[in-house]
């Protein structure tokens, strides 16, 4: 099965438990076959977690949920060594050892949890006694945050957040979807999704995405548009370079799943808001939402 048929299937499936939310699936697919990780934000009840348990269920994955809160600890996540009867150390694995991981409320645990989280995503390892141990493969963590001003919650800082792929938007639905949801509910109660690919049909995945041509003029255009978000009057923080590796990561990935062999400009605007929503800084007093800005850079942007 090629990559374009593996994520029709996925998708089909995926929708049979989940109304509605054809682009934030599709996201969440990119985020796996680009190697990455993403943050999802929305109120809570929109389905966050349903999706990324379904997801992990096509493809035939681990699937574990960590609940952020005040006084979650890095132990709690990674692990931690105790010592048996006899005197050993042994080393107890933590939920983070899985293909898919939801923290669901990253933004209520406290910085220094979230700082160590982190680093382990990125790292892909966890050390223990000077011994490196690796997260199986696939893994891709998903990490929910609740919109600010939500009591308990903290806005993640920028150099946190940056590290994340990309960022999707979960809306409530339409009224259609929520009739929908309400006769999925109905229907299949409690029933698991089908499995209709492997951990290995996305380990492939990952390597064919990195064979995605990237043209010149596209590579010329995620550079403007990262650059003009440095020079945008209404932030007080532009996007980082990688920002760029972002646009170019998911943006092969979504060219290899809609079974294409280069990047196109359509494929960098619609990853426009999921790359740069939440690398941006936005001057309080600039009246204008983060989305706004970036689609008027895009609009601007030749």
């Amino acid at each position: 099965m090629d990559a374009h048929q593996a994520y029709l299937a996925v998708s089909e499936e995926v929708k049979k438990h989940i109304a509605g939310k054809k682009d934030t699936i599709e996201l969440l697919f990119i985020t796996m076959v680009a190697n990455g990780h993403a943050l999802l934000e929305g109120v809570p009840g929109v389905a966050k977690t349903t999706m990324t348990k379904t997801l992990a269920e096509t493809i035939q994955g681990d699937f574990k949920r960590i609940q952020g809160t005040s006084d979650l600890q890095t132990k709690d996540i990674v692990g931690y060594v105790s010592e048996d009867p006899s005197g050993n150390l042994k080393f107890n694995k933590g939920p983070i050892f899985t293909n898919i991981l939801l923290i669901d409320e990253l933004n209520r645990s406290s910085p220094k949890t979230m700082s160590g989280l982190l680093e382990t995503l990125e790292e892909r390892q966890v050390t223990v006694g000077g011994e490196d141990i690796r997260l199986p493969s696939p893994f891709t963590a998903f990490a929910t945050q609740n919109p600010l001003k939500i009591e308990g919650t903290e806005p993640l800082p920028k150099v946190l957040s940056d590290r994340f792929l990309l960022k999707i938007d979960v809306d409530y639905p339409s009224m259609e979807e929520e009739q929908e949801m309400l006769r999925i509910k109905e229907r299949e109660e409690n029933v698991e999704a089908k499995k209709v690919i492997s951990t290995n049909d996305i380990l492939s995945m990952q390597q064919a995405a990195k064979g995605i041509v990237m043209p010149d003029n596209v590579v010329q255009y995620i550079t403007k548009i990262v650059g003009a978000t440095r020079k945008e009057i209404h932030t007080t923080m532009g996007a980082s370079p990688r920002a760029d590796i972002s646009f170019m990561q998911a943006a092969k990935a979504k060219a290899l799943i809609e079974d294409r062999k280069e990047v196109s400009i359509d494929d960098i605007k619609f990853l426009a808001r999921p790359v740069l929503s939440h690398r941006i800084a936005v001057r309080s007093t600039g009246g204008i939402g983060v989305n706004g800005i970036i689609d008027g850079i895009i609009a601007s942007v030749k």
